[in-house]
């Protein structure tokens, strides 16, 4: 391959990637695309009794039924949502043509070596190990089953670890948000679905190299360990990883909200502090997060979890005033005897005094 031609390439890709903004963004509304890896005719790593293209399928399609269910301002688009074969420059595509503000691909990794296990997440950059540059080989390698590839990936070869020079011109604007996204969700497995952690890593993906947004790869774990492959076909299994995912993402979204309004205030002098006072009622709290909150408080709406130190407090209902929130409690005093009024301004807990004095300034 020529170098000058790649080098020339990439730096155009980068230029182009400066100017960008997603619509997405300024409209207040997220979109997330989600990327089930393989699919079709490509079924990705086998183990002894599943497939890659259906275990990342279920986990892809539960990850978004939970940003529907808790993120209503999330858009999912999903680049295939049955078993059918996307090729990988159109999975960036519908991403890039939707303004998405991340792009998620989800995969299960394989060796032939049966020991490995655990989950790991990538984003674009340059391999720093052999191992890095094998998945990346491994997942790179579906392109041969694409008509004109050659032409379509400008005579990229999968095989080759002299094609992978081209991604260490990669590191544009969206790395760094793609490595925070990656470090969530890695967080999210080791402490919630309590899966070993393989680490956050950079590698070069053809899935992620013309993407105009933060983007990741998860390995969700290894088909080829049986152990592991048991749970990955799990309901338990994949319902524990989507929740995981679900949760960084949410994370992130959040963290990007703060860190905007931060700029906002700094931005725009002294400013009265922000009134979105509402009260909840608190009905339980636990050590550890609940796996699915929406079956747990079922018939609820506008279900809310609250991370209070070591501690996750879950809220329902959302009301304007302390009045509101009253009757709501005798409505519910059957189900949830025990639950009580907590007021809030944004997603910060505060006392009833202080509402009360938020009350009166509206």
């Amino acid at each position: 391959m020529n170098q000058k031609i790649v080098f020339a390439a990439a730096l155009i890709y980068l230029f182009s990637l400066a100017g960008f903004s997603a619509s997405a963004q300024q409209s207040g509304k997220h979109t997330v695309v989600l990327d089930a890896g393989h699919g079709g005719h490509d079924t990705g790593a086998i183990g002894s009794k599943g497939k890659e293209k259906d275990v990342v399928l279920a986990i892809t399609l539960k990850v978004g039924e939970y940003i529907k269910k808790n993120m209503p301002n999330t858009n999912v688009i999903y680049t295939r949502d049955a078993d059918f074969f996307v090729p990988l420059d159109q999975r960036a595509a519908i991403a890039n043509k939707n303004n998405a503000d991340l792009f998620v691909s989800i995969h299960a990794n394989s060796n032939k070596n049966t020991s490995p296990y655990g989950t790991e997440t990538f984003a674009m950059g340059l391999h720093k190990s052999q191992s890095n540059l094998d998945v990346a080989q491994k997942e790179n390698s579906v392109i041969v089953l694409e008509q004109d590839y050659n032409t379509k990936y400008e005579g990229f070869d999968p095989s080759s670890a002299e094609s992978y020079i081209i991604f260490s011109l990669m590191q544009n604007i969206y790395l760094d948000k793609s490595l925070t996204l990656a470090s969530m969700i890695q967080t999210e497995f080791r402490e919630r679905a309590k899966r070993a952690d393989r680490g956050v890593k950079q590698a070069g993906f053809l899935v992620l190299w013309h993407t105009k947004m933060p983007s990741v790869l998860i390995e969700t774990g290894f088909i080829s360990n049986p152990k592991e492959e048991q749970y990955l076909m799990s309901k338990e299994g994949q319902d524990y990883l989507a929740s995981a995912i679900y949760r960084a993402i949410k994370e992130y979204f959040n963290d990007l909200s703060e860190e905007e309004r931060e700029v906002e205030k700094a931005t725009s002098g002294a400013q009265e502090p922000a009134n979105d006072l509402c009260y909840r009622l608190q009905v339980a709290t636990t050590s550890a997060p609940v796996a699915q909150p929406a079956e747990k408080f079922k018939g609820q709406s506008d279900i809310y979890e609250f991370k209070d130190g070591n501690k996750y407090k879950y809220m329902i209902g959302r009301f304007a005033t302390l009045a509101e929130a009253k009757k709501f409690r005798e409505s519910i005093k059957k189900t949830y005897p025990d639950a009580f009024i907590v007021p809030f301004n944004g997603d910060k807990k505060i006392s009833l005094g202080e509402a009360k004095d938020l009350e009166k300034k509206q």
